[in-house]
């Protein structure tokens, strides 16, 4: 009984943190982690042991997975290199510099479990920094670039915590265990989520039934981790590249019923668990003061030295990877070097989450790997954590507003839409004349106009924005309409002249129908 209560205390923090984070305009994962270290002091309100297993095999997998398939493989493919030099580059760089700068603070703890902490420090959590990025928008390409690093730097990171712990414990490794552990988790990680990708398309594509399909797509992500973990794998590389592949064949995958249903349901599920994510970060403090057994300024003097080397690693690794690449003449004819103010924004955008502690509260007991400090290091990376969150998370948008950088061009945007909606309604058209055969005139006259009302919305777009168009007058006088019949219905259920059932069912069509009125989609 008293899991259940944490589990429900920990949702309604998170819900109630998330609403007052919007209505105060600061990024929810920084307010969550504050509000936990706030409730982590508050005796018998919160208690959470965070198990790192509970975060890297239960929470990691559908937070991956969901960002995966809503993530573009065009554009996925297209900034591979910069995603990559992030995600491989940058993290095993950072994991050598932190660890290089820990072994000179402490020089008796053995390398390896230092380059084991910088491994745990090494993969920043994007789910901060595209939120940033999205709400003062950001160029799509930065956001691409930010969610491609975060799908993939996590692997990246715990391979080379694998290794490194390895090392400490005595196990034999030289250049070719760690080739070899490398290829066994991308190699095998690539070939199961690709399996993933054929098997589950298959189902997809044969089941019928809604529910049944998003119980399946529940599944999904465990359904490749852990095969891919049992071989020694990377389960994260299984699960980003199902769900890069599921998600790009989505639109014939599913049915519509489908789609709606799975939209809704992953949204909720990725707004409770990265919620819950960062809520326990902060609710693990008041445990890990405890672990400390060295003197207050010692473990600050540590950690203002790790985080000053993330920060900076970042910082270092991104200008000389953006522009010296450029000296290649097939790189800088296909992609050519942007301005100083992309890499600079995406240096600044390294706040560090959840994955980061799981890392650290899996080290393995200091008896058997060198007699290292281990609560000093859970400490240092929680401190990583906030500090990265608080420092840069809350500054990111100042940083983007000062160094000016260009949002994407809405009109063009707009003006793609738009002519890609005309051939669309074209196609769609000509389709009708093709099997209306002895369908009613009537009938068919209404289909022609929806064809065409949607084509004229997308090029009302492009349209002044201070007149009402005639697609958002219809939106909102319909709108008016949809409240008046759903009255009727309310008041014919009360009175018994129908039963509950009918009104579930007009109610649902009446809000499938608003749904599509909030887009002007009719």
């Amino acid at each position: 009984m008293h899991g259940l209560e944490n589990i429900v205390g920990l949702i309604a923090v998170v819900v109630a943190t998330s609403v007052v984070a919007r209505r105060i305009g600061v990024l929810s994962p920084i307010l969550l982690v504050l509000v936990g270290i706030a409730i982590s002091f508050i005796p018998g309100v919160l208690e959470v042991e965070l198990d790192p297993e509970v975060v890297l095999l239960g929470i990691l997998p559908p937070i991956l997975y969901v960002a995966a398939l809503e993530t573009s493989v065009p554009a996925f493919r297209f900034n591979l290199r910069p995603i990559l030099l992030l995600a491989v580059g940058l993290v095993l760089f950072t994991a050598v510099a932190v660890g290089l700068t820990l072994h000179m603070l402490l020089p008796r703890v053995p390398l390896a479990m230092c380059f084991a902490l910088g491994a745990v420090v090494a993969p920043p959590d994007a789910v901060a920094a595209t939120a940033v990025a999205r709400r003062i928008g950001l160029p799509r390409r930065i956001v691409t670039v930010l969610e491609g690093e975060s799908l993939i730097n996590d692997a990246t990171a715990l391979v080379t915590l694998r290794v490194a712990v390895a090392a400490a414990i005595g196990e034999a490794v030289d250049a070719w265990s760690i080739t070899r552990t490398a290829s066994i988790a991308v190699i095998g990680g690539v070939a199961i989520g690709v399996a993933g990708g054929i098997v589950l398309g298959f189902l997809h594509k044969r089941v019928e039934n809604p529910l049944i399909d998003n119980a399946l797509s529940l599944l999904t992500p465990w359904l490749v981790f852990l095969p891919a973990e049992r071989i020694h794998a990377s389960g994260v590389v299984a699960v980003v590249v199902c769900g890069l592949a599921l998600g790009h064949r989505m639109p014939t995958l599913m049915s519509a019923a489908s789609r709606l249903q799975m939209d809704a349901f992953w949204r909720m599920v990725k707004f409770l668990l990265e919620g819950a994510v960062f809520l326990l970060v902060g609710l693990q403090l008041r445990a890990l003061i405890q672990e400390v057994e060295r003197s207050f300024w010692f473990t600050v003097g540590c950690l203002a030295a790790v985080v000053g080397v993330v920060v900076v690693a970042r910082i270092v690794w991104l200008f000389p990877t953006v522009y010296l690449a450029r000296l290649i003449p097939r790189v800088r004819r296909r992609d050519p070097a942007p301005a100083m103010a992309a890499p600079a924004v995406i240096s600044w955008a390294g706040m560090r989450g959840a994955v980061t502690l799981a890392a650290a509260l899996s080290l393995p007991a200091p008896a058997a790997a060198g007699h290292y400090p281990r609560g000093l290091f859970v400490i240092l990376a929680f401190g990583v954590i906030v500090a990265t969150l608080v420092l840069q998370g809350a500054t990111l948008p100042t940083v983007a507003r000062w160094l000016n950088v260009p949002g994407d061009d809405e009109k063009e945007d707009a003006l793609a839409e738009a002519s890609v909606q005309h051939e669309a309604s074209r196609a769609g058209k000509a389709r009708l004349e093709e099997v209306a055969e002895d369908a009613p005139e009537g009938v068919v006259e209404r289909l022609r106009q929806v064809a065409l009302s949607r084509s004229n919305l997308a090029w009302e777009r492009l349209g002044r924005s201070d007149r009402e168009t005639p697609s958002a007058a219809y939106a909102r006088l319909r709108r008016e309409m949809l409240n008046a019949e759903r009255e009727v219905f309310r008041q014919a259920r009360d009175t018994g002249k129908i039963p509950e059932e009918t009104l579930r069912q007009a109610q649902r069509d009446m809000d499938l129908e608003e749904s599509l009125l909030e887009r002007g989609d009719l």
